[in-house]
């Protein structure tokens, strides 16, 4: 198996939605930062990647058919030269959307407290790590983390050629997705998955500290 889709876009921007609908298209897994959870050796290998020693990314995915989401999307140019057959799948929504849907959630994990579970607590030093190296060091901060996140998409949009970029939005549903890889659109309704709410009830969020 060959990653067909490399997911460019950012957290919070319906790649938890893409991961279900792109594992029932491909009929493969695709990675995301679930990934990162259900497997507590990939942290090492990430923390690795962050800091310059990257594995060979052909073998890390061998058994996997897409991927988004952080921590993939903060490599997303290293893996489109890796997969040169795959997609480019660049998921957004608006700026000011996405800023309230990750202040909420993911950033509202990496500012808490560490855990004292090892993995839990070995898993946000790396996810706070790639955010400052590979996002933005004040990504707590508005105007800051909106910047970043504009100037990322538009990085993506300058570097990959239109007839390898797939920009994907939630309402769009299924159409680009099987226009780019040639796939029929499936009958059923897009998945549509985790939201704000969502988030904060499976992570603890609104429960006191």
């Amino acid at each position: 198996m060959t990653l067909r889709v490399v997911g460019a876009g950012l957290g919070r921007t319906g790649t938890h939605s893409l991961k279900l609908a792109l594992e029932q298209l491909l009929g493969g897994p695709c990675y995301h930062m679930i990934e990162v959870l259900q497997h507590p050796d990939h942290i090492e290998v990430w923390q690795r990647a962050i800091d310059g020693d990257p594995p060979r990314w052909d073998e890390f995915f061998a058994d996997y058919a897409a991927a988004v989401d952080w921590p993939v999307a903060a490599f997303w140019a290293e893996l489109s030269g890796a997969f040169p057959g795959a997609i480019v799948l660049l998921s957004v929504r608006d700026t000011d959307g996405w800023w309230q849907s990750a202040k909420q959630t993911i950033f509202d994990v990496s500012r808490r407290t560490p855990p004292s579970d090892p993995m839990f607590r070995d898993q946000l030093q790396m996810v706070n790590t790639m955010f400052e190296r590979r996002f933005t060091p004040e990504w707590a901060d508005e105007a800051a983390a909106k910047a970043a996140y504009e100037q990322h998409n538009d990085t993506v949009r300058a570097s990959v050629e239109p007839g390898r970029r797939v920009e994907w939005r939630a309402g769009d549903g299924w159409r680009p997705l099987c226009n780019a890889l040639d796939l029929a659109e499936p009958d059923e309704p897009f998945p549509h998955v985790n939201t704000t709410s969502d988030f904060r009830a499976m992570a603890g969020l609104d429960e006191p500290d």
